[in-house]
């Protein structure tokens, strides 16, 4: 049985999500995701949209998501621990470089876990930058 992991924020979802999600459950058995808590979200993007309780919920109803759990504020290790995944799976557009991944895991021990990235979702709105800035749009021109 392969274990993938897959992470984000999962603010609002959108096709480039569901996109990601179906890509990293293709390279497995079992698909955990990792939605970022808000602390987390405060700190690396935005003032999070809809609280984290919200989003774990949302993202665990979607069909190729096995589990969702609430990220720990802190060191990504204590979740990779957690978890114990075989892959992971980054966003094309997640900040993470892959080698440095890696070479990260391999120095904390979990030289077994292999990572990839998922492909871009080429969409109008495939991202919640591009979705808010739409909207945003619509109202200035009201």
């Amino acid at each position: 049985m392969v274990r993938v992991m897959a992470s984000g924020v999962f603010d609002i979802i959108h096709t480039g999500h569901i996109s990601y999600l179906q890509q990293a459950k293709a390279l497995g058995d079992e698909l955990i995701v990792i939605v970022a808590c808000d602390s987390t979200v405060r700190k690396n993007k935005h003032e999070p949209i809809t609280p984290e309780g919200m989003r774990v919920k949302i993202v665990s109803c979607l069909k190729p998501v096995d589990k969702a759990v609430l990220g720990r504020e802190g060191d990504i290790f204590d979740t990779v621990r957690d978890v114990s995944p075989d892959l992971i799976v980054l966003g094309f557009d997640q900040a993470f470089k892959e080698e440095e991944l890696k070479r990260r895991l391999d120095e904390g021990g979990f030289g077994h876990i292999r990572v990839t990235r998922a492909t871009e979702y080429a969409e109008d709105l495939s991202a919640t930058r591009r979705i808010i800035d739409k909207i945003r749009g619509s109202e200035s021109g009201r």
